[in-house]
């Protein structure tokens, strides 16, 4: 097994070479043969052990056993102990997770500390096909079928390739001493039950079940591949990105021949989960809304718009002297000439008919100005449906206020009872800044 995992390190791991390794040592057989390959074959690796204080006497005959190890073999050890019950009743999280959580923030935190370049884990074959089977059972896309990867950012795992019973053996014949834990006796998690129940049959019914998986996590490997390679060139006929928002074009969409595939590959990293909301969002009426922790997807008219949720912004700002930068950028200077610019992004207005401080705000239920152009007042709901605006837009639009009246909807159309006229005496122009 030595050679054959020399082999694996040179053709499959050479980046490893000369690097600093942080092995996570768990005290277990995986762990423990894995820090013998490492010794072995001349690597340059600290090690790290987690005692979460779960079985007692136990876990600290596991850190103990860990530290005598380090000592014998003149290996750098780090050690540390957590409370993870308490961490995981007061994070409301399961104890596995939890002690995931808090193994890998402190494993980069001495990646950080200690300039270090890699985590090591002692992830095998074996647990692969456990962790595949699991998200079987629970239900999962390619993501979920494709295996535990051999490498995740900064974690590496070497010994994915190998056998659980690789590595016993290679154990017994080398006399590597390993701790067991008992919570692997135990039927209590689902993982457990499929490594003493499920898996055992599966490879009584084929002797080479393990080598057949291990092809068909490439040939799912490789498909996933091209799924994603497919997605990269859809979503560019698909999507237009705007500032901090995805408009996804609906009409576009329904033409491809399983645009909820795609749908689910574009808008996963986004943390949604109500996918066939999110499928039936493309016949709903404009205006429907479906929410992730931090993401929103809208339905308007022609598009689903993807930006992140924002808190809502409903403060009154004035403007102090001549300018103001928040929430957004403007400048009022006097001037004696009018430009006939084409674009929305200035006013001139009379002086005379203003009344300071001047404010900006959101809109609100019930608002309306006197537009220019048309005789009368309107609602500015009323313009805002007529301009065909998305929600993202209203409530993005700021409103320029004096005296508890709308003076400019903020870059689109200003007030007539603001204009200048032929008796004006003082022209000012409030332009948006870029």
């Amino acid at each position: 097994m030595l050679l054959k995992f020399q082999k694996h390190l040179a053709e499959n791991l050479p980046f490893l070479k000369e690097k600093k390794l942080l092995l996570a040592l768990s005290g277990g057989l995986d762990s423990m043969v894995l820090a013998h390959l490492l010794k072995e074959s001349g690597c340059t690796f600290t090690m790290a052990h987690c005692n979460f204080q779960l079985r007692g006497n136990e876990s600290d005959g596991d850190e103990k056993f860990i530290i005598d190890f380090a000592s014998q073999n003149k290996i750098q050890l780090f050690v540390t102990r957590f409370d993870t019950e308490s961490f995981a009743t007061d994070n409301k999280l399961s104890i596995q997770v939890a002690a995931r959580q808090l193994r890998y923030i402190w494993f980069y935190q001495l990646l950080e500390e200690n300039k270090l370049d890699y985590i090591l884990t002692a992830h095998h074959l074996d647990d692969n096909l456990e962790t595949f089977l699991i998200n079987l059972t629970r239900g999962t896309g390619l993501d979920g079928l494709t295996g535990i990867p051999a490498q995740n950012n900064r974690i590496v795992r070497p010994l994915l390739n190998f056998s659980r019973e690789e590595i016993r053996n290679f154990a017994v014949e080398n006399k590597i001493e390993w701790r067991e834990d008992s919570s692997n006796a135990s039927d209590k998690y689902l993982r457990n039950k499929l490594r003493h129940d499920i898996i055992p049959i599966l490879k009584s019914l084929n002797p080479s079940f393990l080598d057949s998986f291990q092809d068909t996590l490439n040939n799912l490997q490789q498909a996933k591949s091209l799924a994603e390679d497919a997605s990269v060139l859809v979503y560019k006929q698909v999507v237009s990105e705007k500032e901090n928002q995805k408009h996804f074009n609906i009409s576009e969409l329904k033409r491809l021949a399983n645009y909820k595939a795609y749908l689910y590959e574009w808008l996963k990293p986004f943390g949604f989960r109500a996918w066939e909301d999110i499928y039936e969002l493309t016949e709903a009426q404009s205006g429907k809304i479906i929410l992730s922790e931090n993401y929103r997807l809208l339905k308007d008219r022609e598009y689903l718009i993807l930006e992140p949720i924002k808190e809502k912004d409903s403060g009154i700002y004035e403007i102090i002297g001549n300018e103001i930068k928040t929430p957004i950028p403007l400048k009022i200077s006097e001037t004696d000439q009018i430009i006939k610019a084409s674009d929305t992004h200035r006013i001139y207005v009379d002086k005379e008919t203003l009344k300071f401080p001047l404010h900006i705000r959101k809109w609100r239920e019930g608002d309306y100005f006197c537009p220019t152009g048309i005789d009368g007042k309107k609602k500015v709901s009323k313009y805002f449906k007529d301009e065909k605006m998305s929600l993202s837009e209203k409530e993005n639009t700021w409103l320029l206020i004096s005296d508890n009246k709308i003076v400019w909807i903020i870059g689109k159309r200003s007030d007539r009872r603001f204009y200048v006229s032929n008796t004006t005496q003082q022209i000012l122009k409030i332009e948006i800044l870029k």
